[in-house]
């Protein structure tokens, strides 16, 4: 079966990350008949375009999913746990974006450069992890292979669509405030996001680090098979529409030199060095938001650890950090043939 034979569901469409995936499945030409739409009920009616047709947006229900092949589900944790798995029994393989299942032992954390074979042990869910996770553990996975990674601290930049629609329309109104003199009044986060950088991204936990920075830690483990990997975060948001980027020291075992790394990080599906600062080449938001790959640069020997090296990255966050991911997990388990549940192909 081709990809393009598939029947799809994009749950939470209207959103950011749900766009994106009906516009990257646009830039694959798959035939809008076999679409499906979803959102709340205050989205139904909705006309969403797409290429010269129109797709319309249904209520998310479990009827809904009746002849659906695969669901990406991309509209929080309560529309997953109400929902995802009466999709399940209706024979669809479900791909949720959300946190919800992230941590679930019984189902796979996938980032199909990575971990792929863990699709295989799915039981007809896979979740996909945190946008800064994502092309974190890509990076750690190439970069292992030269030595055993001993620690790693990372601060992130993150984008306002990390956090919703409406958090990037938070942000434009009140740029738009503050350049023409008005008030710029918060709403969505505690503090104005427009020229500032805020050093939270979700609600603190009891040992001061936030959930986004745990989820860091735990989702990173979970993928790389790394139970006791330290992995110490501080995740900022910025006042950035698309794209996360990183800043990340890697402790390693034994040393690893920066021409390695640099081949590597190259070689690696799904990665693009961009380092030249003698020509101002280095990731940048701007430069990473519309493209697939994680663009990886500054690459240096950290001279604070004997077997350290030191880079930046930048990463479309709607697009590998979400949508993307989940369209490639959907193309590994359609080339494994693994879309019913393994216990139902056993």
């Amino acid at each position: 079966m081709n990809s393009n034979d598939l029947n799809i569901a994009i749950v939470g469409a209207t959103g950011a990350a749900g766009g994106t995936a009906v516009k990257l499945l646009l830039e694959r030409d798959h035939p809008a008949e076999k679409i499906r739409v979803m959102a709340s009920e205050r989205s139904a009616g909705r006309k969403i375009p797409y290429g010269k047709a129109e797709l319309t947006v249904i209520r998310a229900i479990p009827e809904a999913f009746e002849g659906i092949d695969a669901a990406l589900f991309a509209a929080g944790g309560l529309v997953s746990k109400r929902l995802a798995h009466k999709a399940v029994e209706r024979g669809v393989f479900v791909i949720d974006k959300g946190s919800i299942f992230r941590m679930d032992p019984n189902i796979p954390l996938v980032v199909p450069e990575v971990n792929s074979d863990d699709i295989e042990w799915h039981p007809g869910i896979v979740s996909t992890p945190n946008c800064s996770t994502t092309p974190l553990v890509m990076v750690l996975d190439a970069l292992r292979k030269l030595s055993p990674v001993k620690a790693v601290t990372v601060a992130t930049y993150q984008s306002t669509t990390g956090t919703g629609v409406a958090a990037n329309e938070e942000l434009i109104e009140q740029s738009r405030a503050v350049l023409t003199g008005g008030e710029a009044i918060p709403n969505v986060y505690p503090h104005i996001i427009a020229f500032n950088v805020i050093p939270q991204v979700d609600d603190f936990l009891e040992n001061g680090y936030t959930k986004e920075e745990q989820k860091m830690l735990n989702e990173s483990r979970k993928i790389l098979h790394d139970d006791h990997l330290p992995i110490s975060a501080t995740c900022v948001r910025v006042p950035v529409e698309i794209s996360h980027s990183e800043s990340v020291q890697i402790e390693f075992e034994s040393s690893v030199s920066v021409e390695d790394a640099f081949r590597v990080l190259d070689d690696y599906d799904g990665v693009r060095v961009v380092d030249d600062p003698g020509q101002n080449q280095y990731p940048m938001p701007l430069e990473a938001t519309g493209k697939d790959d994680v663009l990886v640069g500054r690459i240096r020997k950290d001279i604070a650890h004997d077997h350290g090296l030191v880079l930046w990255l930048s990463c479309d966050n709607l697009r590998k950090g979400a949508a993307l991911n989940a369209l490639q997990i959907m193309d590994e388990a359609l080339r494994r043939d693994a879309f019913r549940p393994a216990a139902q192909r056993n």
